[in-house]
Order: structure tokens, then sequence, then C-alpha cells
């Protein structure tokens, strides 16, 4: 896919408007007989997914802080509708958390461990129940009022052009970098790791960070093909946009897949007892397989197909590659979340019920991401760096965004 001239006829997707509304309501009924048979079952799957959307929204959030620390050009293109992913952090993914909240001391052990208990006591305030509460809502604040005023100021800037807009915007994801650091670290270690709260892991937070981004970065692949095809993005995106995620989406798979085999050789090799317990409940029933899946599905299929330069910008290949990332994601939380409820392997007689908590999610997100899609223009129509990510003069499209034309960047 080089030029708009050479891109296939767009997709017939009114059949597929009514998905969001029919994924919501199978898993509204399967989700509710989950509940009543298993609350804790329920409990368990609700945050998986929870936990799923949560982590893409974090990496299409990353992106656009990235986008405007770099001032970068090229990617003004995806901007908007990473803009709308980010935007799902705020009172979406708000209210789809209320079912953790609810169900939380059946969720996490540690809430039934007396306080006095040294691995607890050492953890507080934080691991309290009233710090469970008050830290996560923090943690959801500061997302929402990050992601609301960075697509706030950037529809604000499609009224009128101004340059301001793009400043407030950087000045926003200055503290923005920091305040998404901290609060994807904490909040994947209290939601995540803590199901296990016996265990130690100084790279879990970073561990967290691979992933999140690495599935944002699949799907806003998937997206950015899919909207240039149906001509939302006609001009704009060029072979070098899914050159260029294509090539950070490479260098991720390899940075996730080193900070796990990273953590998993300091654990082992420290034989620690109070560390290595939580692999060596992964070794049994079937979480030995799903762990051997994980090693050459999540990490070394996608590698080697991605290696080459030139498969990078072929969306026939790459987005397969992105859906199967999906899936491999989605296996690699359950081998995070699921072993604290089953430590002996997952019994199959349960699959249904975190499909129903992502079906329901999905639907009820997707729908608000279309919505928002289609109320807005598809792309920052006045950023400043729009020429030139265009590829229009680019000497031109740096002196009408202010910048040194000999020094154009």
């Amino acid at each position: 896919m080089t030029n708009d001239s050479n891109q296939p006829a767009p997709l017939n997707l009114s059949r597929w408007q009514a998905a969001p509304g029919l994924l919501m309501v199978v898993g509204t009924v399967l989700s509710a007989f989950g509940l009543f048979a298993s609350p804790q079952e329920f409990g368990f799957s609700w945050l998986f997914a929870f936990i799923f959307y949560y982590t893409i929204a974090l990496g299409a959030l990353f992106m656009v802080l990235v986008h405007h620390l770099t001032d970068a050009g090229w990617s003004v293109g995806i901007r908007r509708f990473s803009e709308h992913l980010a935007s799902l952090l705020g009172w979406p993914l708000v209210a789809m958390f209320l079912p953790v909240a609810a169900l939380a001391p059946k969720i996490y052990s540690w809430m039934s461990v007396p306080a006095k208990e040294h691995l607890i006591a050492a953890k507080a305030p934080v691991f309290t129940t009233p710090g469970f509460y008050i830290t996560s809502a923090v943690f959801l604040a500061i997302l929402w009022f990050l992601t609301s005023r960075l697509a706030g100021l950037s529809l604000a800037q499609d009224k009128t052009g101004e340059a301001k807009f793009t400043h407030k915007m950087r000045f926003h994801a200055g503290w923005g970098i920091v305040a998404f650091a901290l609060v994807l670290t904490f909040s994947g270690a209290l939601w995540v790791k803590a199901l296990q709260y016996q265990w130690y892991s100084a790279m879990y937070g970073v561990y967290f960070f691979g992933s999140s981004v690495w599935i944002g970065l699949a799907t806003i692949y998937v997206l950015t093909v899919l909207l240039q095809r149906q001509g939302y993005l006609k001009g704009l995106v060029k072979e070098n946009y899914y050159y260029y995620i294509g090539v950070l989406l490479m260098g991720f798979t390899v940075f996730q897949a080193y900070i796990e085999f990273a953590q998993y050789f300091v654990v082992w090799n420290a034989n620690m007892p109070v560390e290595t317990f939580w692999y060596l409940i992964r070794e049994n029933g079937n979480w030995w397989t799903v762990s051997i899946i994980l090693i050459f599905g999540h990490f070394l299929l996608p590698f080697f197909l991605l290696l080459p330069q030139k498969i990078k910008s072929n969306v026939r290949v790459v987005v397969p590659i992105c859906l199967w990332m999906w899936v491999m994601h989605a296996l690699d939380l359950a081998y995070n979340i699921f072993p604290a409820l089953h430590p002996q392997g997952y019994p199959l007689k349960w699959i249904w019920l975190p499909l129903a908590a992502l079906a329901f999610q999905g639907g009820f997100l997707g729908r608000i991401f279309v919505k928002k899609l289609h109320a807005h223009p598809p792309y920052p129509a006045k950023d400043p760096r729009l020429l030139e990510a265009m590829g229009v003069n680019p000497h031109l499209a740096n002196e009408l965004a202010g910048a040194d034309v000999g020094g154009a960047r």
C-alpha cells in the first residue's frame, strides 16, 4: 500500500453496525449467569477483560504523549484516533472498573489477610481496603484528566488552528509522561501483580509498560489500515506510516520479550521461595502449555515475521500478525491473572466467562470509540505539522509551524 490510487475499495461495514450491541447483549447474559454461578470466577474474568482494554488504551496514550514530546510530524495522521483510544481511560474504563471495585474482596486475597501479617503491614497504607479504593480512584482520575485535556485541546485546535494549542498539549505531555509512568507502574502492581501479594518483582512495572505499548501499537496499526481503506485518512497516510509503526512494533516485540525473560532469569537465579513460587505455580497443569505457547507465539513468531524490512509496510502480512498479537496478549494476561485463582491449571469449563467479559466490554468501548470517530474530524485538520505529515513541501510546513526553515526537522 503505497498511495491512494492503489488502495482497495472501501469495505462494506454496514453489516457490522450492530456488532457492538450484539456483543453487549451476549456478554451481559453470559456475565450475569457467571456472576450468579460464581462471583469470584466472574470477578477474575471481569478483571482480565478490563486489563486487556486498559492496556490498549495505555499504549495509545503513550503514542500521543511521545508525539507531543518529540514534536513529531509523521504521526499527526494517527494522532486523532489514538486520542480517541486513549480517552477511553476516562469515564468508559472507570465504569468498567466498578465491578472490579465491588468484587475486590473476592478477587484480592490480601484483603482477607490480617493487617498485622508482615507482608501486608509492609505495604500499608495502600494494602488496606480503603487504601485500595483511594489509590485506584487517584489512578483513574489522573488518567481521565490527562486524556481529556489532550483530546480537548486537540479538538479546540481544529476550530482555530492556533499554535498555542500545540504548546499547551506539549506542556500536558511533559508532566503527563511522568504521571503515565507512575500510574501505569503502580496500577499494574496493585490490580494484577497483587493478586499474589507474596510475590516480589522489581521489573513488573516495566513488563506492564512493554505489554501495553506492544498491544497499543498493534491496535493502532490495524486501525490505520482500516481507516485509510474507508477513506478517513485519504491523502494523509503514506507507506512510511506503516513502516514507522511496524518498526516500533518490532522494537517492542523484542523489548517486551527481553523484560519477561530478564524477570524470569533474575527470579530463578536468586532462587528465593518468596519469588520462585510464582513461576512454579505456572508449571502446573495447562499453565505449562500456556507458557510454551507464549514463548513461541508471543515472541518468536511475531519477531521472525516482522524482521524483514519490507514486511513492516505490507499490511496483508502485518494485520494478521496484529490480530494474532491480540490473542497472545489476552493469553499473557490470563497467565498473569488466573493462576491466582486456579494454581493447578485453568478449568476449561469456565472459558466462556472471560470471553463474555471481553465481549461486553469490547462492545461497550467499541461503540464509544466509533461514536467519537464519527463526531470529530478523523485527523487534526489544522495541526501546524499537517502539511509535513502529508509530505507537502516540508520546508513550507516547518515555516508555517513557526520553525526555522534552515533547520527544518
